[in-house]
Formats: C-alpha cells, structure tokens, sequence
C-alpha cells in the first residue's frame, strides 16, 4: 500500500514561548511525504539531508499507539519538502503531522483498525517533536496551524483552542537569510522576562486582531534574539498589512495585498538570502 500526504508549514502571530499562549496560521510552503507499507523495520529519507530522528520517532510513536510489532510490519516514509528547515516556519511541526497521519492511515487501513482522530495525531507528533527536542513549548499553535491550516489562537500548555478559524486569502512574503535558527536552542529565560508586553499582543490576537498582533510580537522577539526589527518596519513602510519575526527566527514573513507585494519585494530585495512568494493555506494536511 501507498498513500501520500502534504502538511503546510505555519506562520508566528503570537510566539507562545514567553506565555503558554499562541497563535499561527498556515502557510503554502509545504512537506510532502510518501509512506509505503513494507515486509518489517522503519525505514525514513527526506530530501535536505536532515537527521530522520525525528521522522523515525513518529513511526514508533504510531506502531506503539496500535501496539503494532516492526517485526511483523513496516513502513519506508520519504520527504520532500519547499518549506526552508529550522527557520520559524514549523517545519518540524509539518513533518510530524505529516508522518503520524500517513502512518495511521497505512495500519488502520491494512489491518482493519480504526484511524487516529485528527487530536490524536497532532498530540502525538507533539509527543515525537517533545521527546526529540525539536520545540520548547510543544507548539500546540504551530501544529495544529499546520494540520487544519488557517488561523488558530491556542493555550499552548493545556493544548487547547481559544479560537480556530479560516483566514482571509492574503499574499506571504518569507523572507529566508542565510542562516538558521533552531527553536530548540533559544534562550528560554531571555524570551520570558517579556512575558507582559507578550501578553498585550496577544489581546490582540485573542481579539481577532491578527496583524496589530503579528507586528507586536515580531518586534518583541526580533529584539530580544537579536534580529534587526528593520527588516519588518521596511515591509511595513512599503505597505505590508502585517510583518514580524516568525517563530524564533529565522525568517520574517510579511502579509501583502496584491497590489503592494511588489513594492515589498523590492524593499527586502538587497537583504541577503532569498525572498519567497506564497500564500495563506486554509486547508491544512490533506492526502492526495
């Protein structure tokens, strides 16, 4: 059996790592992945030459929740993704979602079982993404962006929505340096000292008030981990609706009209690294 699943990758509003409390919503920048059923073993490749650690502990994870021996059964999964690695963009989140879902689909569907519920599979590629050290507050928000698409507001600690809805269809500038940034290894303390004027962007957010939200935050964490907040006042100033840090960096992304997106494209066009053109995504991880 094969079966092939996409998982968009999420956009910050609100960086839950200071509060517990997040928001996200998705974005076309994607991880396609292909599981195919095999005789025994776990078998994981991906296209950017990243560690399989993770992907291998997705597979376990759902072997395990079905009680399933790789002795007996196996699965090979393969990724191949548009979505830039270790920059903000919930990669890690998308490829989890992504594997936990085909995963259950092949052994629900091979040996007559039944599927994991949608929360049971975003609680358990956060479980994988936990144990593997690929996140610091779980990313209930980054997951669950990834997994329906949209926008989601979210406590983060007792996984659990505040709000979970579609976005209006905006343009997404994401602008990639030449470096990266992994969530895993950013300091957790420094970020929390700002926990009140966190907390104040996100009444915005809890308030549907997702851009005032998104620029608060991105210029709240782009000076705590030493971003230049320029490049999303630059975005902004060239008619950007919303522009920020996304995640702990390393990307911005900037929220356009159709009819500013090139103006924004130039004012970030002598930065060093790439700017990508997509989109919002409201229709999260869907097999194909």
């Amino acid at each position: 059996m094969i079966e092939n699943v996409r998982c968009p990758g999420s956009a910050t509003i609100i960086n839950a790592i200071a509060t517990g409390f997040g928001a996200a919503f998705g974005i076309g920048l994607n991880i396609k992945c292909q599981a195919k059923s095999i005789d025994s073993g776990i078998k994981c490749f991906n296209d950017v030459g990243a560690s399989t650690d993770l992907m291998d502990l997705c597979v376990r994870k759902v072997f395990d929740k079905y009680e399933m021996n790789e002795d007996d059964f196996g699965l090979e999964i393969k990724t191949e993704s548009t979505l830039p690695m270790a920059s903000g963009l919930s990669s890690s989140s998308a490829s989890s979602n992504a594997i936990v879902a085909i995963s259950s689909k092949i052994i629900s569907e091979e040996f007559n079982l039944t599927p994991l519920t949608d929360l049971e599979i975003i609680n358990l590629a956060i479980d994988a993404s936990i144990e593997a050290g690929v996140t610091i507050t779980g990313s209930f928000d980054d997951a669950t962006a990834s997994y329906f698409g949209g926008v989601v507001v979210t406590d983060n600690k007792n996984r659990e929505f505040i709000i979970k809805e579609k976005m209006d269809d905006y343009k997404i500038l994401v602008y990639m340096p030449n470096f990266i940034a992994k969530s895993g290894d950013s300091d957790v303390n420094r970020m929390r000292v700002l926990a009140p004027l966190v907390e104040t962007a996100f009444d915005f957010a809890k308030n549907k008030e997702y851009f005032k939200a998104l620029n608060l935050n991105g210029l709240i964490y782009a000076s705590t981990l030493g971003f230049d907040s320029a490049i999303a006042i630059d975005a902004l100033q060239s008619g950007a609706i919303a522009s920020g840090l996304s995640g702990t960096g390393s990307s911005f992304v900037a929220v356009c009209e159709d009819n500013t997106i090139d103006d924004v494209k130039d004012a970030w066009s002598n930065l060093e690294g790439r700017v990508i053109e997509t989109n919002v995504d409201n229709e999260g991880c869907s097999f194909f």
